[in-house]
């Protein structure tokens, strides 16, 4: 599909879409999560200028995806397209040291979201939020950071508060 340019609040995936999407975010913020069925609204990563996302499960596994992709600041991204019963795309191939890169951020990324929803505490989550993302804390809101951390806004309100008096 090759570069887009995509406003704050423009859906750039739906869920079981036939063509499994790559993006790299060239500059904005993007953000990937699934709704549940009470209609809310799980926040699963963001991904500033640099990233790369998709559902990769989706990809290896040949399934449609399950996630919702948006934008959440006015954005650039280059989109890489795959059919459910196509293999990866040739592009990816080209920089495999590129892509080697990338994989490798994502899974390290990945990795310390599962131990830290395993067994941090609510203020501690926060923390490894800060480590992961330091650069879009205030380009998110606090609901948005909440949902990612698996905490309420008030909640947050209140570890941000504790944070601050220290």
């Amino acid at each position: 599909m090759g570069i887009k340019n995509v406003t704050k609040g423009e859906i750039v995936q739906l869920p079981n879409e036939q063509k499994h999407k790559i993006i790299r975010v060239i500059t904005g913020l993007l953000k990937m999560y699934i709704v549940d069925d009470k209609g809310k609204e799980h926040i699963y990563m963001f991904a500033p200028e640099g990233w790369t996302l998709s559902d990769f499960v989706a990809i290896t596994e040949s399934k449609a995806s399950i996630f919702f992709i948006d934008a959440i600041e006015n954005s650039q991204i280059e989109i890489t397209t795959k059919d459910l019963n196509e293999k990866l795309p040739s592009t990816l191939y080209e920089n495999t040291t590129q892509t080697i890169d990338l994989m490798g951020r994502r899974i390290a990324t990945l990795q310390n979201r599962v131990v830290m929803l395993l067994g941090f505490s609510a203020l501690n989550r926060y923390k490894q939020f800060l480590l992961t993302y330091p650069d879009i804390v205030n380009r998110v809101p606090q609901k948005m950071i909440a949902s990612y951390l698996g905490i309420t806004p008030q909640a947050l309100s209140k570890i941000r508060g504790q944070k601050e008096t220290k």
